[in-house]
């Protein structure tokens, strides 16, 4: 790296607009202007002094301010359109999700499901976004942060003419700088709690520099924020899944890998009662008909024992019973279970029997597990019935041809064929919820309607945070650059003799009426006049 020597004998980096030790400008186009600016105390960075390799592009390209704010409206784009419709995880799993979508929300959801939108979060472009603007925060950070810190550490207290008259806080006294007076401003300037340093008779004071890091506090902050976001995506450190189970059945618990089961032993529902509970649920209760006082799933823990073997069913060993109410979930290994919803009196069994249509003799039950069903129901004596095919979510699709919507038993139908031994090469019946149709011509056998059992179905939300604590970190190391910056200034005063004359100068990086008003108390009663606003003096003329 070239380095540019200045005439007090400091080595500057190349690029540097104002030495880092006694401040002379050192660029030709800095010496026309009648103020430096002094953003990074005319320290070289970086992206402005090298261009030249493909690093060089890259650096230069994630340092700009542009690209992040870019990166930012991109991000805040792409995540307001991930909420237009709820994403794959929380839509119900009655369908495969291209169907869903498309038969929810029409061509728009189609679109929406074509894009990828659906699980938008965990798609490969937005975590590459996400990790773009990561790159910017700390290439931006560090492009400026480091030649600042230098600048900044660099600094002598007898700072170059050139330098002091550039100071927008600038002004010049003929009154002798005597001891009386250096003691009276220093005096000042503790009390003001700035720290002082000396040199050849010269003075610096600064407070306040550690707010001049504020921005990249809040960088730093942005950062550990994204990476505990990237880290939800890491197998095991994040989890969010839901778990549908029904009454009676066990299943094991999203996101444990068969470690740990869960069984709905009974799942309780309970509403205000308008003539038992407290009067101040009557007015909601005639409102909204109901108001729901409690609904909690009464549940058994299981831990599988041994290692899974495929085809058979799991040890399990009982860990507990518990109730889960919202609000009020179970938790095991990191996992947390909270009651979310529910459904009630889902269909979980029919019953059918076989019928004589003009003897109404009947000749046998045959109940179908409508989430298992059996093919082939034997019912002695030569009777028997077959179930061809099978609808859980019955519709007749555009062909006119019977459909199924969903796996889940909302409107079942079947198609049964019926053996006999007077018909012993069968009969078809097509058989649906107030339908019996016989498309095959006229039967001498029907299967009647016979009854049906229903389960209450509850749904848990299962949890599983090891990322929380990363972004909360994140959060509040942001919120410290916020008070950092922006709650103190970073003030500097300089005097300095010149040919017999008190030179004295300003600096803050915000907030110039309240340096102004301390200025005034600084060299009040000192016989040496506070610096003035160049740039107040230049708009009165």
């Amino acid at each position: 790296m070239n380095e540019v020597k200045c005439e007090c004998g400091h080595l500057n980096p190349q690029g540097t607009i104002l030495c880092e030790s006694c401040g002379r400008v050192l660029g030709e186009k800095e010496r026309e202007k009648q103020l430096v600016d002094m953003r990074y105390e005319g320290s070289a960075r970086r992206s402005q002094t090298y261009n030249k390799t493909i690093i060089d592009k890259i650096w230069n390209f994630f340092s700009s301010v542009k690209v992040g704010v870019w990166l930012i409206v991109i991000l805040l784009i792409a995540s307001s359109l991930g909420t237009i419709f709820p994403q794959e995880m929380y839509i119900p799993p009655v369908m495969p999700a291209w169907e869903y979508y498309e038969d929810q929300y029409g061509w728009l959801g189609k679109l929406y499901y074509d894009l990828g939108f659906h699980n938008l979060y965990s798609s490969w472009w937005y975590l590459l976004l996400i990790a773009a603007l990561g790159i910017s925060l700390v290439i931006a950070s560090l492009d400026r942060v480091v030649p600042l810190y230098r600048s900044l550490k660099n600094q002598r207290v007898s700072r170059h003419e050139s330098f002091l008259k550039r100071q927008r806080m600038f002004g010049m006294s003929d009154a002798e700088l005597s001891e009386e007076a250096a003691a009276k401003i220093k005096e000042n300037l503790t009390k003001k709690r700035y720290k002082l340093r000396e040199e050849n008779g010269d003075i610096l004071a600064e407070k306040n520099r550690f707010s001049r890091w504020g921005p990249y506090v809040n960088h730093l902050g942005l950062i550990i924020f994204l990476i505990g976001g990237m880290l939800r995506f890491v197998p095991g450190m994040y989890v969010d899944e839901i778990l549908w189970l029904r009454e009676g059945e066990t299943k094991a618990i999203p996101g444990t890998e068969g470690q740990y089961y869960l069984k709905n032993n009974q799942f309780i529902f309970e509403v205000y009662d308008k003539d038992k509970d407290q009067e101040v649920f009557q007015d909601a209760i005639d409102k909204a008909g109901t108001v729901v006082k409690n609904y909690q799933t009464n549940a058994t823990l299981y831990q599988r024992q041994g290692e899974i073997v495929p085809g058979e069913k799991p040890e399990l060993e009982k860990l507990r019973d518990q109730a889960i109410q919202v609000n009020k979930p179970l938790k095991v290994d990191g996992f947390a279970l909270y009651q979310v919803d529910y459904k009630l009196d889902e269909m979980n069994k029919m019953s059918f029997i076989l019928e004589n249509k003009e003897t109404q003799e009947q000749f046998g039950n045959v109940e179908v597990d409508l989430y298992d069903p059996e093919m082939h129901y034997d019912l002695g004596n030569g009777y028997k019935v077959e179930v061809m095919s099978y609808f859980p979510d019955f519709e007749f699709n555009e062909d006119g041809e019977p459909a199924t919507k969903s796996r889940i038993p909302n409107n079942p139908a079947f198609i049964f064929k019926m053996f006999s031994p007077e018909k012993p090469e069968g009969e078809i019946s097509f058989v649906a919820i107030r339908q019996n149709l016989e498309p095959l011509g006229e039967n001498d056998y029907k299967m009647t309607f016979a009854g049906i059992e229903t389960k209450n179905v509850t749904a848990l939300t299962v949890r599983k945070d090891h990322t929380l604590w990363i972004i909360g970190l994140g959060g509040l190391i942001f919120m410290i650059g916020v008070i950092q910056g922006s709650y103190w200034n970073h003030r500097r005063i300089w005097l300095r003799r010149v040919n017999g004359r008190v030179w004295t100068a300003a600096h803050t990086n915000k907030n110039w009426h309240g340096l102004k008003r301390e200025l005034e108390d600084v060299f009040s009663d000192s016989g040496i006049e506070a610096p003035e606003d160049q740039v107040a003096e230049d708009k009165k003329e």
